[in-house]
């Protein structure tokens, strides 16, 4: 069985419960670039995790090989996840996955998620809709498949839509998109922004107009992956941004505790705005030595001793 796992748009509370039992019982887990770090640390301590995110310049694995994989290992009685960013059906090439699963006879099932083209302006502080304002948003690739040739993307279309205009992977193409859509009759000062790394703690956000944001995104230096969004919903930014305001926002905070103990401490660093690197440097393990253990309690018991220190709440459990 395959399962394509939408992980969301980054913050790891987003995550589905769904997708969280999927991964806590998977045996196989195929992870892209841009899940959520966090939710692999659900898997089963013997669940093999592989690899196989994408950069625009490289692949850890092409299209075609992570589709023949996740049959592989289906066929050999894997409950097999495939963990992606967002949503498994929203530019994420999960409906290709899917339609593998089918020619190879791989039963299958999707799991979706929030989607980063929304959840990243929400984030930032833009609606996606406002009454008055945006009734509709449209959401569209900035980076289309460069070996077909023409562009089914209808930039002059787009420029008439009454509504915010949400672009994946358009970082790079920032300049020309603008370009296009104010040649296609938009406003060159309709608002414009884009969002880096949305809901993470890393999250950026540059604003502008048409006229001027591709200038704005590179003084910033902000690359991908990033949200586009055009409209006039970006000015709603200066009321309700709430995200970057928190406390520790833009703040990694270094978890040196055992995996199944970091939750809680990292969990309230989130809350604040900060980025919680969980770097176990313990495990917890049984005595090598249990007699030499039982003599020292037994002493404990007799009132040996006038203090007993505990150095850890680790050994108040044990």
């Amino acid at each position: 069985m395959v399962y394509l796992v939408g992980g969301g748009p980054g913050d790891p509370g987003l995550l589905g419960l769904r997708a969280a039992r999927l991964l806590s019982t998977a045996t196989f887990v195929a992870y892209d670039r841009l899940s959520p770090p966090e939710a692999l640390s659900l898997c089963r301590d013997d669940a093999e995790r592989v690899y196989v995110g994408k950069l625009p310049d490289r692949h850890a694995l092409s299209q075609g090989e992570i589709d023949r994989l996740l049959v592989e290992r289906a066929a050999a009685g894997d409950a097999v996840v495939r963990l992606k960013g967002g949503d498994p059906f929203v530019l994420g090439r999960g409906s290709e996955e899917a339609l593998a699963c089918v020619a190879a006879g791989v039963p299958f099932e999707v799991v979706s998620a929030v989607t980063a083209g929304v959840a990243a302006p929400a984030y930032a502080g833009i609606p996606v809709t406002h009454r008055g304002v945006a009734p509709a948003f449209a959401v569209v690739t900035g980076h289309e498949d460069p070996t077909k040739g023409d562009t089914q993307v209808d930039y002059d279309a787009l420029a008439r839509f009454p509504g915010t205009l949400l672009l994946y992977m358009g970082v790079g193409r920032i300049g020309e998109i603008a370009a296009a859509l104010v040649a296609g009759g938009r406003a060159a000062t309709t608002p414009a922004a884009l969002v880096g790394w949305g809901t993470t703690p890393r999250q950026e956000t540059v604003t502008g107009t048409l006229a001027d944001i591709a200038a704005r995104v590179a003084a910033a230096g902000l690359e991908n992956p990033a949200v586009i969004v055009v409209g006039d919903v970006v000015a709603l930014r200066d009321q309700i941004a709430w995200f970057d305001r928190r406390p520790l926002h833009g703040v990694s905070v270094l978890v040196p505790r055992t995996r199944h103990q970091a939750g809680e401490l990292s969990e309230r660093l989130r809350a604040l705005g900060a980025e919680p690197v969980e770097a176990p440097t313990i495990a917890i393990e049984p005595g090598r030595e249990p007699g030499a253990l039982d003599a020292a309690l037994r002493r404990v018991a007799t009132g040996a001793f006038d203090w007993l220190a505990l150095t850890s709440a680790n050994g108040v459990d044990a």
